[in-house]
């Protein structure tokens, strides 16, 4: 498994930190950690697929990402001094993590200060994502928006269904359940996807881009 944040480090660099970490396990729906937790640690993701969610004004939770293995969380939290987490996070399937506690990462830095620039570059790209999704959420058709949204998700789970609720899916696509229903059903008569509960299958991957165009 290769892991960004220690992209720039040499083999055995990368086995020292790795011995640092402590091992994580959950079970599907399980919370890694919640939203307003004091940051203490980072996870490599190296099992499994987790949810990014958050909280909105009104009291509603809202998914805005989901994670693949060989990406990292939590690592915004141990930037500020008393930091606390700014989503939740839920694991998908079952998942397994690498968890860098804070101290470690501390002397992580201090012993290859080239890390904080690799952890710069990742905040970085989280920030390009974070203002495309908005480019889209704002000028984007809603079909458009969710369409990408499952081809990103086939991307990560490949030929396997993708275990996420409509309600996740919408709220990554910023739209309305009943809409996003609406065009689920219509794109599984179209032959592009069929429904289950609390899954999508990708029928039509070639359907599906075009539809996201």
């Amino acid at each position: 498994m290769r892991w960004a944040l220690l992209g720039g480090m040499s083999s055995d660099d990368q086995r020292t930190v790795l011995a640092l970490c402590r091992r994580r396990r959950f079970d599907r729906g399980e919370t890694v950690f919640h939203e307003g937790d004091p940051g203490e640690s980072l996870h490599l993701l190296q099992r499994g697929t987790v949810a990014v969610r958050v909280t909105t004004p009104l009291g509603d939770v809202a998914t805005l990402e989901v994670f693949r293995p060989g990406d990292t969380f939590g690592e915004q939290a141990l930037i500020a001094g008393d930091s606390t987490r700014s989503a939740t996070v839920v694991a998908l399937e079952k998942a397994e993590t690498l968890q860098l506690a804070k101290d470690d990462f501390e002397a992580l830095l201090a012993e290859h200060p080239g890390v904080s620039s690799m952890l710069a570059k990742m905040l970085d790209t989280r920030l390009r994502a974070t203002t495309k999704a908005l480019v889209e959420a704002l000028y984007l058709p809603v079909p458009v928006r969710v369409f990408r949204r499952l081809v990103a998700l086939a991307d990560i789970y490949g030929e396997d269904a993708i275990p996420i609720t409509q309600e996740d899916l919408a709220t990554m696509a910023g739209t309305a359940r009943q809409t996003l229903n609406k065009l689920l059903r219509q794109a599984q008569s179209d032959g592009l996807i069929e429904l289950h509960r609390g899954q999508i299958a990708v029928s039509d991957r070639a359907g599906l881009e075009h539809r996201a165009r």
